[in-house]
């Protein structure tokens, strides 16, 4: 298997850098349910067949959830953010292939008659300094529910660390919503960074969530100063918690993706917790061709906007979907760990209509299979055999 890249975030102590925050009293955080895959028979089941994801936020949700001395909900464990939080050192593609390819078998842990099978993918790198032009709207939630120290405040961190990435031929707005939404500040050069800056900490929160009306307002704004050859994105900062306007997820969802077709991309960020909307979260994400993480502290940030800006903000492959074909002769069942939401049907591998995940600059993503290998010991079935009683 490949050996882990130590980075530094992968380093942060699962102990708490500073006084722990108190849990909320109440809790209505959101997640989409998730149901474990189960194993397929080759000979019936040959082809799996699944869209990639390169979000990160389960691991840093989690990790959260373990800080403060709890577990965290069982909908909240995507096993393929965990695995895909971490760089692993895949082959650098080769030539002007964007993504190479590795594929490597090993032991099962868990179960010694068993194997797991890794595929894993890894983007180009491209620096910094040869990324295309950016037009970024900063769409910020500074509705009531974000005055908690580890929301807005902990947002103005991270993203006064964006700014100081900025070149002079990026471009930023930044739009906020609450009650209504706004426009703080109209496309300004990413050299002016003083007055970018200055507008970010001059915000603060109030009012209810008039969640859609911000999103509208962001892609106008991002449509205006569209870049063609460009980087042309909106970033969404919030909790997730859309109450007014057109809140329901699917509302947003289809909003998002009218504007994705325009080539405007939509990443995610989440902050907070007690009233995480999950689910609405990564949706959108999804939808808008984005990446969704969760900041839980400074050093998430750090990741997420300054070590890995080139895949939070410039895409490189798109629609990525996976195929693996199963040999009936060396494998009797398989099953795919993690990657619930992201299961295509086969004909849609081959299907360019069919909307997958997006890689970024340097995203990597790595897939487990644990194999019952053919020939193994029978075992007893999961589910009681049918019985039948003739009337």
């Amino acid at each position: 298997m490949p050996s882990l890249a130590v980075n530094e975030a992968a380093r942060i102590p699962m102990a708490a850098q500073r006084p722990l925050l108190p849990s909320p009293q109440w809790n209505t955080e959101e997640y989409k349910r998730l149901t474990d895959n189960n194993f397929q028979e080759v000979r019936t089941s040959p082809l799996s067949t699944f869209s990639i994801d390169v979000d990160t936020a389960s691991y840093s949700n989690i990790r959260r959830f373990l800080n403060s001395g709890s577990l965290p909900p069982i909908d909240a464990v995507r096993t393929e953010e965990l695995l895909n939080y971490f760089t692993y050192e895949y082959p650098q593609p080769a030539g002007d292939h964007p993504v190479s390819v590795t594929a490597e078998l090993g032991d099962c842990p868990w179960s010694p008659d068993r194997k797991l099978l890794l595929v894993g993918l890894q983007g180009k790198n491209i620096a910094t300094e040869n990324l295309p032009p950016s037009n970024l709207v900063f769409l910020i939630d500074v509705s009531g529910s974000m005055s908690s120290p580890n929301k807005l405040p902990l947002l103005k961190t991270a993203f006064n660390m964006l700014v100081q990435q900025l070149r002079p031929q990026d471009r930023v707005a930044i739009v906020v919503y609450a009650g209504a939404a706004g426009l703080v500040l109209d496309s300004t050069p990413g050299s002016d960074k003083k007055t970018i800056g200055a507008k970010i900490n001059g915000l603060q929160a109030g009012g209810s969530t008039a969640g859609g009306a911000g999103i509208k307002l962001a892609y106008k704004v991002a449509k205006e100063h569209f870049l063609e050859g460009g980087n042309n994105r909106v970033i969404l900062a919030t909790d997730g918690d859309f109450n007014v306007g057109a809140s329901s997820e699917g509302e947003l969802t289809r909003m998002i993706e009218e504007y994705r077709n325009d080539g405007i991309f939509l990443s995610v960020l989440g902050f907070g917790m007690g009233n995480i909307k999950d689910n609405k979260m990564e949706a959108l994400a999804d939808r808008g061709n984005g990446h969704y993480a969760y900041i839980d502290n400074a050093l998430e940030a750090k990741k997420v906007l300054v070590s890995q800006m080139a895949g939070t903000l410039h895409t490189i492959a798109k629609d990525v979907k996976i195929q693996v074909e199963f040999n009936p002769a060396k494998v009797k069942a398989y099953r795919l760990i993690g990657y619930e939401n992201r299961v295509l049907a086969d004909r849609d591998f081959n299907d360019d209509r069919k909307d997958a995940g997006d890689m970024g600059s340097g995203h990597s993503v790595t897939a487990l299979y644990e194999i019952i290998p053919a020939g193994a010991p029978e075992e007893s079935p999961a589910v009681d055999p049918l019985v039948y009683q003739q009337t």
